[in-house]
Parts: C-alpha cells; sequence; structure tokens
C-alpha cells in the first residue's frame, strides 16, 4: 500500500490541486484579468489554497501587500468569486468547480507578534541567563 499523506495529515492530491487553484489565482489577479478596481489597485498575495477531502470547496488564504486595506480587498474578492470559480474550474482540470472561499491569512501577524515577544526584554533577559 502506497502512503499518500503528508506528515500533517493531508493528501499529496489535496495539496496539489490546492497548489494548482492557487496558482491560477495568483494569475488571474497578477494579470489584472479580474475588472475590478479595487484588485486592479492592489498587490494582493495567495499565501495557501486548503482542498477540502472532496475537492468541493477551496479556502483561500490572501494578504494584500503590506497589509493595506484588507477589508476592501477581501470584499472584492468575494464580489468576484463567481469569476474566479469559473475561470478556476476551467483552468483545473476537476469533476466540479470548487466553491472559493476567500479569508485573510493570520500567519504573517502571528509570527510578527511570536517575533517581538522573543525580542520583549521580559523573553531576552531569560535567555541571557541559559
Amino acid at each position: 500500500m502506497r502512503r499518500t499523506e503528508t506528515p500533517e495529515g493531508r493528501s499529496v492530491r489535496l495539496l496539489r490541486v490546492g497548489e494548482q487553484v492557487r496558482h491560477v489565482l495568483s494569475e488571474l489577479l497578477q494579470r489584472g484579468e479580474v475588472h475590478d478596481d479595487v484588485l486592479q489597485s492592489h498587490l494582493v498575495s495567495i499565501t495557501e489554497v486548503r482542498m477540502s477531502p472532496d475537492l468541493r470547496h477551496a479556502t483561500v488564504f490572501v494578504k494584500p501587500l503590506l497589509g493595506q486595506d484588507e477589508d476592501a480587498v477581501l470584499k472584492a474578492l468575494r464580489q468576484n468569486t463567481a469569476f474566479l470559480q469559473r475561470e478556476v474550474a476551467r483552468r483545473v482540470r476537476m469533476k466540479y468547480a470548487a466553491k472559493l472561499k476567500f479569508v485573510a491569512d493570520e500567519s504573517f501577524d502571528e509570527g510578527t507578534h511570536i517575533d517581538r515577544l522573543l525580542r520583549s526584554e521580559k523573553v531576552a533577559q531569560d535567555l541571557n541567563q541559559e
């Protein structure tokens, strides 16, 4: 029996399809193919796409450059979901068109917060004692 799971427990197929969807969405936004003023005036990173096990739902994690106007960018993406879903369905060969759900990627904010904590005087004091 072949093992097709990553250490995190997600199958290689889910990761591969998620990466294909991420690539298509990134390309659409980069080329300005979405006719929306907000999306055309902001650089948006698609940081990750997580597919549901049945490949019918995709959670798309996004981050505008420098975190600017995050709410406006999310609203614009959600207003253009139908167009984006059609394009993804056309470019990624799947049995069903995945429903896209756009959410803000908080991992950068968490990383910055952890970094700030590690650099704080209180933590530095503990580290220096070792």
